[in-house]
């Protein structure tokens, strides 16, 4: 049983982890398609991730890896699609009085946060994941048993954990700094001589403050 559980986190984890590399490299050939520029977004502070599509893709195989039909894999990946990036946008709003994105311009959206639009492709990728990256994700299934493979997992946990919590804590610092709060203490401290403004907004460069 709890070797059953350990290969179940690890296979989560590097399907979170391609999700994201995944989606960066997604917004960089959608923005170089709809803009003629290349544009490079990031969701972490360190390295190619954009933690949405990784949490998609996460939802993907707990939700659509078991469904036989690619008209149901579609609505399933339209429903989940639309719900992560509402409340992926909500909670960003919350915690970090910015927003990464705003649909508002579009047909069908709901407060901005979602639409009718970005659903679709998200129950296009939901079929795709159905008939090409599952199958193939399973062949590399007996990876994960080997013991360089666990040593690496562990390693790159301990990095993602790191780079999930920095990019959040200088995140939420920002917005108290955009609020006039003072630093409270040596971490505050930290954070404002390393992640400045500047820096965060480079690395940011299409969020937008509410």
């Amino acid at each position: 049983m709890g070797k059953k559980i350990v290969n179940v986190s690890i296979k989560i984890f590097w399907i979170f982890v391609i999700g994201s590399v995944f989606g960066f490299f997604a917004e960089m050939l959608y923005a170089l398609v709809y803009t003629r520029a290349l544009e490079i977004r990031h969701g972490l502070i360190y390295g190619p991730f954009i933690q949405i599509y990784g949490m998609g893709a996460v939802a993907y195989y707990i939700l659509i890896s078991n469904v036989q039909e690619p008209k149901k894999a579609f609505f399933y990946g339209m429903a989940m699609g639309g719900a992560l990036e509402y409340l992926c946008s909500f909670f960003q709003e919350i915690f970090f009085g910015t927003i990464s994105w705003d649909y508002s311009h579009l047909f069908m959206n709901l407060n901005g946060r979602t639409s009718l639009l970005y659903c679709v492709y998200w129950g296009i990728i939901a079929i795709a994941y159905l008939k090409v990256v599952y199958p193939a994700f399973q062949k590399l299934e007996p990876l994960i048993e080997k013991t360089s493979i666990r040593i690496v997992t562990v390693f790159f946990m301990l990095f993602m954990t790191f780079d999930i919590t920095i990019s959040c804590m200088a995140g939420n610092r920002q917005q108290e700094r955009r609020q006039n709060i003072p630093p409270n203490g040596a971490v505050d401290e930290f954070l404002d001589r390393v992640y400045p403004d500047e820096l965060l907004d480079r690395i940011y460069n299409n969020k937008k403050d509410v």
